[in-house]
């Protein structure tokens, strides 16, 4: 799988058609469906366990871990290429998925919720990351370079969709629940029984909607010779081929930094919503966090990297770096504010809040672009794996301390550390080079 192959694919090579129609049909249901258990591993697991009582050192360590295998995820990201085609794994994946989401349920009202539903959430993560590498491989054959910078607002519209669902209809929904009932794992367990029959329909959908183009087969590397090379050497060499990248330094170093500061910022940010104003939170009930932070403040969000993609497929990603490197890094200071002076106008949190998701959601659309520019080539599948595994190592290591370091020095220099942890990121969007023009949309003519 060439970067030329992707360059040259055309209609032809899909059986059947994949016109602009027919990609709305698939785009937006496969990011949706990316989106929905990330958002169940990452900040459904935060909220859930904050619910159930779960200490906040214990919060931000254990979830934190659940990022492993988005971490590790290129190690399997060759076998993915390899073996059999993208579309096949996109499928079987999903039907996996939904069936972790209804074993979680299953385990929320048992004794021992804590570690057999963290059990599951590995389980879940797993399948997740594994499903990420097919869907983004699956995306980056089905269209031209251009129309892969083009497409990138929708897909991440979608993704954020599917994230205003899961953090902000779903934890309404369990808050609702939790209030009629007066027991929050029966409350949870509706829900992840919910999720886990969202997943089996999307399985269905795919089986029938998915496209499928003739270079979606199992990409094998080749040695020196251009002879295929045996499994194992095979995954050595996709890596090298990443490693042997120019300025790959320079490249790991802002995978790894873009985000310092919000890796730290999104795991306490929910848990501070929620925490009594005696602890030196906000007091939100679980409902109206769905709707402050996983409703509105992901609106925001999308709405800003749908400016941001727009801006870029007109002036090029090079004029627009910085503009979203201090977007996705200033506004964490609005989370200052309000853990010093803890404001009780819902208003006012929610217009916070959705400052800072704004500024996130634009200045995230350039981490995106940079991958996919970095993994253009061969083996780009694997490549872009390797890319979204730093990025994951990037939020786990900062992210796993956060809570012991917000139970040390308190809400409020907490959140004035995360924006001196802001530096970083800076430093790393000064070191980095974009090609000319490149997310530029393409004009006639």
């Amino acid at each position: 799988m060439g970067g030329d192959r992707v360059a040259d694919w055309s209609p032809k090579d899909v059986s059947g058609s994949n016109t602009p129609g027919s990609v709305w049909r698939w785009i937006p249901t496969l990011y949706f469906g990316q989106g929905i258990p990330y958002v169940a591993v990452m900040t459904l697991s935060v909220i859930l366990y904050k619910n159930l009582g779960i200490s906040n050192t214990e919060i931000a360590l254990y979830t934190s871990w659940l990022y492993l295998p988005f971490v590790i995820k290129p190690l399997w990201s060759p076998f993915v290429d390899m073996f059999r085609s993208k579309r096949w794994w996109i499928v079987w994946l999903e039907l996996l998925i939904g069936s972790a989401f209804a074993l979680v349920a299953l385990t929320l009202p048992t004794s021992n919720f804590f570690q057999l539903s963290l059990a599951v959430f590995w389980l879940l993560a797993f399948s997740a990351a594994t499903h990420d590498i097919a869907s983004d491989g699956f995306y980056m054959l089905g269209l031209q370079q251009h129309e892969q910078a083009a497409y990138v607002g929708i897909r991440s519209t979608f993704f954020r969709l599917s994230m205003i669902t899961g953090q902000g209809g779903l934890v309404y929904l369990a808050g609702k629940l939790t209030e009629m009932t007066g027991k929050v794992s029966a409350a949870w367990s509706i829900v992840f029984f919910l999720l886990g029959a969202m997943f089996v329909s999307l399985f269905l959908w795919h089986s029938l909607i998915l496209p499928r183009p003739a270079n979606d087969i199992g990409n094998v590397a080749t040695d020196q010779h251009g002879r295929p090379a045996p499994i194992g050497q095979a995954f050595v060499l996709v890596f090298l081929k990443f490693l042997r990248k120019k300025e790959i330094v320079t490249i790991l170093a802002f995978l790894l930094l873009y985000r310092f500061a919000e890796s730290q910022l999104v795991k306490i940010a929910p848990v501070f919503l929620l925490d009594k104003a005696e602890n030196g939170g906000l007091g939100l009930s679980t409902a109206t966090v769905g709707v402050v932070y996983g409703t509105i403040g992901v609106i925001a969000l999308t709405v800003g990297g749908l400016l941001s993609a727009w801006l870029i497929s007109r002036n090029g990603m090079q004029r627009w770096l910085w503009p979203m490197a201090l977007a996705i890094n200033v506004p964490n200071a609005v989370y200052v504010y309000m853990a010093m002076f803890q404001p009780t106008s819902v208003e006012l949190i929610t217009a916070l809040v959705a400052i800072e998701q704004f500024g996130y959601g634009f200045g995230f659309t350039s981490y995106v672009l940079y991958m996919i520019m970095i993994a253009k080539g061969d083996h780009q599948t694997a490549h872009y794996a390797i890319c979204t595994g730093f990025m994951a190592l990037g939020m786990m290591l900062p992210g796993m301390p956060s809570g012991w370091l917000q139970s040390q020095m308190g809400y409020s220099n907490f959140f004035i550390w995360v924006c001196v942890a802001t530096i970083p990121s800076f430093v790393v969007t000064a070191l980095i080079r974009i090609e000319p023009g490149f997310g530029t949309r393409q004009r006639d003519g």
